[in-house]
């Protein structure tokens, strides 16, 4: 083998990585202008790797930072992006199409930077992988998925919440 060439796939494709919730790095983009800032050896060592990715669905779907809670009505984010269901804000205000672009830019976001899995904020109307809230805004869950989860999942990217670290880990070194 000549110097410099490598048929190791390992040395000759990018670096896979992960996209992660702005708010779980302590960005504070969440809808009260605060963060669920996620402290873990995971995280840490994802950082340390060089495998990180930040992304705010609703902040990069056009968003202010505060902004009013928004719920899903009419199914979770399969449904919205189905165009079965809305994203309506607290005050009234329908959110949809900041919630769609926004799930569009993180896909575009995670194929750009090689992203083969995602660990996104549970129970946001963006993010949930497993529960949302229902649409009432009385606090109640749901199963379903949030509009960029459901985004990334149908485009193949396996979709982790805050909780579910080690599970997220293992899954990205299955694949390596």
């Amino acid at each position: 083998m000549a110097t410099g060439c490598s048929s190791d796939p390992a040395r000759t494709s990018p670096q896979r990585r992960v996209l992660i919730s702005a708010c779980l790095l302590g960005e504070n983009v969440r809808y009260d202008g605060g963060n669920l800032l996620t402290e873990h050896p995971v995280i840490r060592r994802w950082h340390e790797e060089g495998r990180v990715v930040q992304v705010c669905p609703e902040v990069a779907g056009g968003l202010p930072t505060p902004r009013p809670p928004a719920e899903a009505r009419g199914g979770d984010g399969r449904d919205v992006l189905a165009g079965r269901a809305r994203i309506i804000a607290r005050d009234g205000e329908d959110v949809t199409d900041a919630f769609v672009e926004g799930a569009s830019l993180a896909l575009r976001t995670a194929e750009q930077q090689h992203c083969v899995l995602a660990v996104l904020a549970a129970r946001s109307p963006s993010c949930g992988n497993r529960e949302v809230y229902d649409g009432s805004f009385s606090g109640r869950l749901m199963p379903g998925m949030g509009t960029a989860a459901a985004r990334l999942e149908a485009a193949g990217i396996a979709v982790f919440n805050q909780n579910e670290l080690e599970a997220a880990d293992a899954r990205l070194r299955a694949v390596e």
